[in-house]
């Protein structure tokens, strides 16, 4: 198995086999992401990933999941992804899924049925990064994506039968758009109903245009008291959920909490308001955060 660069994946898919398909991010001009500073995207050739496939096949058949890397890959073409998801099946017997980061234009670039095609052939999970419900913040950040294509997005692949893993990003709003940024994720997430919720937090990476903007104070970060508050706020203005598993388990956050929604909305809360009442001590210490 070869590898290009910084290779990351969700939590989740810490077990998983990861398959790089493509390299980089297609987009890759948000502010506030350093991941593939030094990769340009580039769709890697298929004979590389069907070696590759076959290497790990022979290497550990036993896999039961997988994860096809880099930053989009679902904006490869349909053909060539069930391509790759039907070498996956031949060289896994006991493949039980396959994820994938995804955004709103890749999702809605696929037709419902390319989308049930692909999920019959294996793909069963997309992780999007939704990052802030507020076209606002969604602008500043160069994200280019509204939060209607993000709720349609993600709304026409669970109707495909892929589950999605949505990520919100606490901070991202600073200081100014800190409530309009809490209050509109949550509505916008209510409007997903997706399977999975994340919330992770805003760590400034050097060199980012984010990070120059923090430098040049035009840019404000959050407390860790403020974020918990936006955290809150967030789980507040979550209604209408059937049954969303919720985490904040990613090294980022101050204070891990896990449950479902709407079930668990009140414990989720109540804790939420006894660490704010404990004060710092009830946070992860600062070093031992981390992206």
């Amino acid at each position: 198995m070869r590898y290009r660069g910084t290779v990351i994946r969700p939590p989740s898919e810490a077990d998983s086999y990861i398959l790089q398909v493509t390299y980089g991010c297609s987009h890759n001009q948000c502010t506030f992401c350093g991941t593939y500073p030094d990769k340009p995207f580039e769709v890697r050739p298929i004979g590389e990933v069907l070696h590759d496939v076959e290497l790990a096949g022979r290497v550990m058949p036993e896999t039961r999941r997988v994860f096809l890397a880099d930053g989009n890959a679902l904006v490869l073409g349909t053909e060539r992804l069930l391509e790759i998801l039907n070498a996956l099946s031949q060289a896994f017997p006991d493949l039980q899924r396959v994820g994938i980061y995804a955004n709103a234009r890749d999702l809605l670039a696929k037709t419902p049925d390319e989308l049930r095609t692909l999920r019959e052939h294996g793909l069963r999970i997309a992780y999007l990064g939704l990052e802030s419900g507020s076209d606002v913040v969604l602008e500043r950040v160069n994200k280019k994506a509204t939060a209607d294509e993000m709720i349609r997005s993600v709304q026409r692949a669970q109707e495909a039968g892929i589950r999605v893993s949505v990520i919100a990003l606490l901070g991202l709003g600073g200081t100014e758009l800190s409530q309009e940024h809490a209050e509109a994720t949550g509505r916008v997430v209510s409007a997903m109903d997706p399977r999975y919720l994340s919330l992770l937090t805003l760590m400034l990476i050097p060199g980012t245009p984010l990070h120059s903007q923090y430098e040049s104070g035009t840019f404000q970060l959050l407390t860790p008291e403020s974020l918990l508050r936006e955290m809150r706020q967030i789980i507040m203005n979550l209604d209408g959920l059937s049954g969303c598993l919720f985490r904040t388990n990613h090294a980022s956050n101050y204070l891990p909490l896990a449950g479902t929604l709407p079930k668990d909305k009140s414990r989720l809360l109540a804790t939420l308001d006894a660490a704010l009442a404990r004060g710092r001590s009830a946070l992860r210490p600062e070093s031992w955060r981390a992206l």
